[in-house]
């Protein structure tokens, strides 16, 4: 029996504006399995959130207009399915912990009363259950019970995501949805939240979609990682694979942007260059215009996905011997 739970088939996701069409989203693939955390990473504007909010087709239209592609959900396609049963999947089979608790949470209603809501809607409970595991959310992410009554604005930015994970949790989900749960917080905080999820994630066996452009974060909770860049999946791997050997002459360059403990160098060697515009992006190889390998070729062809180790894809001509790739590191 497979244990595959959601996959991404040629995922095409554009903004359609005034001035011009924001190419967010260009043919992403992927699969995920029950209990796995997968990684999103790359720069801001790579497409991770858009990804994130077409499998639970949030996609604001307009301007958003999912083009093509499929969305496979335990057999089903959720793009083919009405709104209706959309919404019963939102917060029962799927949740998304949202980027920024401030903006997340109502300000008007209390803590309990947004927790209680998402239950009410999807289990067969009255308002008074609702509001006692409203409580019992709160104690399992590491707040009183008694301040269920309290309103966003009496906790501070650590407890607040806690409250959003605990909204996400409240009908445990087979998916959870973690848009950069960590950036607005210090590092202590990002650690207990970082362990509270993985913890739960393991308490629920929840498959994660963890989005984010911390690398160090990735090592810590994922199982596997997609680098991302300019809306396509430029490497795919296993988290050793990936930091044993990256490929990808993209991924190659956010590692040597990192400062290592190892060695005493006087500065970094970051990616030169700035991501593509989505509305006005270069033929090709999107990266070519940034890479140090770039050859002619790079700025005609279409690199194709190729498998270089067991689970290990990259979308790059070097590794499908159209380019020479003199210099790259690529053992």
């Amino acid at each position: 029996m497979s244990n595959e739970f959601l996959s991404i088939e040629d995922l095409h996701i554009h903004y359609i504006t005034q001035e011009g069409t924001v190419k967010a989203v260009n043919g992403i693939d992927l699969k995920l399995n029950k209990g796995e955390t997968l990684g999103l990473v790359g720069e801001t504007g790579a497409g991770k959130t858009t990804t994130a909010l077409g499998i639970l087709r949030l996609i604001p239209n307009p301007p958003g207009k999912i083009m093509d592609g499929k969305i496979i959900l335990e057999g089903r396609n959720l793009l083919e399915l009405s709104e209706e049963e959309m919404r019963k999947i939102r917060g029962k089979k799927v949740s998304m912990i949202f980027q920024d608790p401030m903006t997340s949470l109502n300000p008007v209603m209390t803590v309990g009363e947004q927790i209680a809501e998402v239950i009410e809607i999807h289990e067969d409970v009255n308002k008074e259950e609702a509001k006692e595991k409203a409580k019992e959310m709160l104690e399992l992410v590491g707040i009183s019970g008694g301040r269920a009554g309290d309103y966003p604005h009496q906790f501070s930015g650590g407890m607040k995501q806690r409250v959003v994970i605990a909204i996400a949790l409240a009908c445990s989900p087979e998916l959870l949805i973690a848009d950069e749960p960590t950036t607005a917080l210090d590092v202590t905080i990002q650690a207990q939240v970082l362990d509270l999820m993985q913890g739960l994630k393991k308490e629920f066996n929840t498959a994660m979609i963890l989005i984010t452009h911390d690398l160090g974060v990735v090592a810590e909770a994922c199982d596997k990682v997609a680098i991302i860049y300019a809306g396509e999946i430029v490497e795919y791997a296993d988290i050793e694979s990936l930091f044993a050997s990256p490929k990808h002459p993209y991924t190659q360059g956010l590692f040597a942007s990192i400062p290592s403990l190892d060695e005493d160098v006087e500065r970094l060697n970051p990616i030169k260059g700035l991501m593509p515009e989505p509305t006005d992006l270069p033929s090709g190889c999107r990266f070519h215009p940034r890479c140090p390998y770039a050859e002619a070729k790079c700025s005609e062809m279409d690199p194709k996905s190729v498998e270089v180790g067991a689970e290990h894809r990259v979308k790059c001509l070097i590794y499908s011997g159209e380019v020479s790739g003199k210099g790259i590191e690529n053992e």
